[in-house]
């Protein structure tokens, strides 16, 4: 008994760790103050002022246009790669598809940042960030496609093909529907990791364009307002929202996988 209080003890301290600077951080978005050294009072103006902030509606829809699309071309072509992976094992293809997935991220954004400049001559802004985007997620969707399809017979997809179906008709009918929890959730996946990231779009964003965290990276040199906290919080429930909604797709991935 003792050893499980033991056990009990160190997953609240650690979960406390985690989740109790962001409870603050969604407190002191309601701080009727300039500053949040302390707490004066309860308001929302700070959530009304972000409506009417010029520069930070432009980050977001940056930041929202930019995770749409990415996160689109990234599911089309990491299932793509997922298929290929566990269907023709094509040699090399998971190391070239999963390197920007295990690469650290400041090294990944210096690797672009001068592949875009010095190979390309392009000019960063929005293009150079939706492509940075896509290459750092589409290891994400392949790795949940590729869990999905290895739990499945693969006679099923046979069996399609020996009773006439075409090669695009048996995906369509078969595939398809069976692995589109894991598309959904890798979807989910590659949208949240696309409209929080901060490390890589810095490197590629380029001179007057901004996203969302970029936005907040900027305002925090001067100071901590609420206003950094009301933003912070509302993309803090975009992402929470998305990771949950992932996760109901998740363990359907995980099933097929065992």
């Amino acid at each position: 008994m003792k050893a499980r209080h033991w056990l009990w003890a160190a997953a609240l301290v650690t979960y406390a760790f985690f989740y109790l600077p962001l409870a603050v951080v969604v407190l002191f978005s309601f701080n009727d103050s300039q500053l949040n050294a302390q707490w004066v009072g309860f308001t929302t103006s700070w959530y009304a002022k972000l409506l009417h902030d010029d520069e930070m509606l432009g980050a977001a829809a940056n930041s929202l246009l930019i995770a749409l699309l990415s996160s689109t071309i990234a599911t089309v072509l990491g299932a793509m790669a997922g298929l290929a992976m566990q269907r023709y094992r094509v040699r090399f293809l998971p190391f070239l598809v999963l390197t920007p997935v295990a690469m650290p991220e400041i090294l990944l954004g210096v690797a672009l940042l001068l592949f875009f400049r010095q190979v390309l001559d392009l000019t960063l802004g929005l293009a150079s960030i939706l492509i940075a985007h896509v290459t750092f997620s589409i290891g994400f969707v392949a790795v949940i496609v590729r869990a999905r399809l290895s739990g499945m017979d693969e006679s099923v997809f046979e069996a399609a093909r020996d009773l006439g179906a075409s090669p695009w008709a048996a995906f369509r009918r078969v595939t398809l529907p069976l692995i589109l929890p894991a598309l959904v959730a890798g979807y989910l996946m590659s949208f949240t990791l696309s409209i929080d990231d901060f490390v890589i779009t810095f490197f590629v964003a380029g001179v007057g364009v901004t996203t969302l965290p970029l936005q907040i990276y900027s305002m925090i040199k001067v100071a901590v307002t609420p206003e950094v906290n009301a933003v912070s919080t509302l993309l803090m429930a975009v992402t929470l929202t998305l990771v949950f909604l992932a996760s109901r797709f998740a363990p359907d991935v995980l099933k097929a996988k065992a």
